[in-house]
This record gives structure tokens, sequence and C-alpha cells, in this order.
């Protein structure tokens, strides 16, 4: 076995090349479901392509770099997603007054509803008591009204509350960013891969707000919107105000 292995490869040709050739010899009396098939045998993890005389041969590794992050799910909800993972500071921009007025209302409940329990039910623990629960009361209020505030806003960008008006301004931001040549979701010094561990932290996590309150404080660039909208609605802008100045040096 040795010695047809030796004869083989002494001839400098391989054999697997010539055995999958149309016209090669060694299969020339041999019936089509009898030829053997030894595309199998070349190695999993890399694929190469023999072409005719005057064509450069293709190699394709299986080590090319695949991407840095995953496309995320989206909820099905009645308005348009804005954004599923907005920074902290856009969705306190963004908010709308009457968000103001219902954290407040939220905030002042608390400790509104133990002062009307103590004027009418005296707990008689003293002045230092009731402070003291007026104070606890008025904390747990802040917070919570605050957090109440925070999930009217954000629900707006997951497009789960009527959004027309933050629809708009987040247009108009995105777009005046693209002119400006401005990355649109800020700059960041993370690596790509870790923008993707922090959104997928973050990601549409006002849904349980309740239970644990976490918020967005990383630029990334992973929202699950298509981006190129911004950059359109950009080019349109752009093009109109040239012909607009052009239309103006005509006139004049």
């Amino acid at each position: 076995r040795q010695d047809i292995f030796d004869k083989i490869f002494a001839s400098g040709s391989d054999p697997l090349l010539e055995l999958q050739r149309p016209g090669s010899s060694k299969l020339q009396g041999t019936s089509q479901s009898r030829r053997p098939q030894f595309a199998c045998l070349r190695p999993p993890c890399l694929t190469t392509t023999t072409e005719t005389a005057g064509q450069a041969k293709s190699v394709k590794m299986s080590t090319t770099p695949g991407n840095t992050y995953t496309i995320s799910k989206q909820i099905k909800t009645e308005y348009p997603l804005i954004d599923n993972d907005p920074h902290f500071k856009r969705v306190i921009r963004y908010a709308r007054p009457s968000d103001y007025v219902h954290g407040v209302v939220a905030a002042a409940a608390g400790p509104g509803l133990l002062y009307a329990m103590e004027r009418f039910a005296p707990s008689y623990v003293g002045k230092g008591g009731v402070a003291q629960t007026m104070r606890l009361g008025g904390a747990m209020g802040l917070c919570g009204g605050f957090i109440y505030f925070y999930q009217r806003s954000i629900l707006r960008f997951y497009g789960m509350s009527e959004n027309a008006r933050e629809v708009q301004m987040d247009m108009r931001e995105m777009v005046d960013k693209v002119k400006r040549g401005e990355p649109i979701y800020g700059e960041s010094q993370l690596t790509p891969a870790m923008q993707g561990v922090a959104a997928r932290q973050s990601r549409y996590s006002a849904l349980f707000m309740a239970v644990l309150p976490w918020f967005n404080f990383v630029n990334h660039s992973q929202h699950g919107v298509d981006t190129a909208k911004y950059y359109r609605q950009a080019e349109r802008e752009l093009e109109a105000e040239r012909l607009a100045r052009e239309g103006g040096n005509l006139s004049q």
C-alpha cells in the first residue's frame, strides 16, 4: 500500500483533483453512479476552488470574523418604536409636562396619605416618631414619583403609548447630528463588544422598573431601529438647501 501512494505522489499531481476532474482518465469506463465522491475529504475549515487555466484560485477561511452584536428582538406595539434602550438623559429631555405633573402627584401621595391618617387617626407616638415616619415616607415618595415619571416617558420610546411628538423630536435631533457629522447616539469609549453587553443589560428594562429600577448611562449604537432613515432625511434636507441657495443666487 505504501508503494502505491509513493507512485501516486511521485507523479506530482493531486489525486483528489484528478478524481474530481470531469475529463480525468481515472474516471473513464466507470459508471456515474459508481464514481467515488471525495468532495468531503477536504478539511471543513478550508474550502479551495480550483478553476480552469487563467483563472485565480479563491480560498475562503472559516476564521472570518463575524458581527460583534446581535439584532435585538422588537416587541409589537401600536405606535412606532423610537429607541428600545434610550440614554437616561434622553428620556429626561423628551419628557412631557404631564409626566412631571404625574411624578409630583405620585411623590406627594405617600407622605400626604401618612399625614392625613395621622390627623384623622393619631398614632400618639409623639412628634419625634411622626417626623421620622414623614421623612421616610417622603423619601420613598420621591423615589416612586421619579420612577413613575421616568417610566411614562420611556414607554413612548418603546412605542407603547402615543408618541407622535417624540417621533418628530427624535427625527429632528438625529438629522441635525447627521448634518453636523456627529455620531447620532453619542461617542463612546467602549469597544463594540462591550457596547453590546451594555445594551443587552438595559434593553426594555423599564418594563421591569417596578421590581428593579435599571437605567442606561452608556452611549452605544444598538437601539433596535434602522438608522438609515435619519441619513436619508438629512440628504433630502441638504439637497433642498442646496437647491434653495442656487435658486437664490440665480435670482440675484
